[in-house]
């Protein structure tokens, strides 16, 4: 049998807190998901359908989340290719090919492309997307009970105005990741 095409993508790079999720994903040709899409264009309700949809129908997928910790440590273009590297390697079986959205790739095994919009453009990529956003989002929705005064609920740790208004209210909590200049700029000494 051939060898598949992952589609490999992340979620949460952008944010003050929590992980950076990377997805990659072979998807089934005999039982194709419908209504896949770039996850950012899509409801939370219609991602949280495709999302058990795509796990009940690929040939594999892999969900990897790298720790504010760590992002902190290599920084967050380092964690993301990290993630997509071990997200790739977990597969079973192994692609023959693997489509990475944007226009970074780490050192992988096997045969890898960029693709800038590719969530938007490969249908892997977009199923790829989607396990990494509802992942990284169901996270943040149970932090938010341990955190509840920055509102991760509704900004999954991004920088909106009342994250960025907690901030210094509040000082950044365990999640935060600590070289992010909105948060590194509270830990600085005087």
């Amino acid at each position: 049998m051939k060898p598949g095409v992952a589609g490999v993508d992340e979620a949460g790079r952008g944010a003050l807190a929590g992980p950076v999720v990377v997805a990659a994903v072979i998807l089934n040709s005999a039982q194709p998901v419908s209504g896949l899409d770039d996850s950012k264009r899509l409801t939370p309700a219609r991602r949280d359908i495709l999302f058990d949809a795509i796990i009940a129908r690929v040939s594999a997928y892999s969900i990897v989340s790298i720790d504010p910790a760590t992002i902190d440590r290599i920084n967050i273009l380092q964690a993301t290719l990290l993630g997509m590297k071990q997200a790739v390697e977990q597969l079973q079986p192994q692609p023959g090919l693997a489509l990475i959205d944007g226009n970074q790739a780490p050192q992988l095994s096997v045969p890898c492309r960029t693709i800038i919009k590719g969530d938007q453009l490969e249908a892997c990529i977009s199923a790829a997307s989607i396990l990494a956003k509802v992942s990284r989002d169901r996270y943040m929705l149970e932090q938010h009970r341990h955190y509840p005064c920055y509102g991760f609920d509704h900004n999954k740790g991004y920088p909106t105005p009342d994250h960025l208004q907690a901030l210094p209210e509040h000082g950044p909590c365990a999640i935060h990741r600590q070289s992010f200049g909105p948060v590194r700029q509270l830990t600085l000494p005087l």
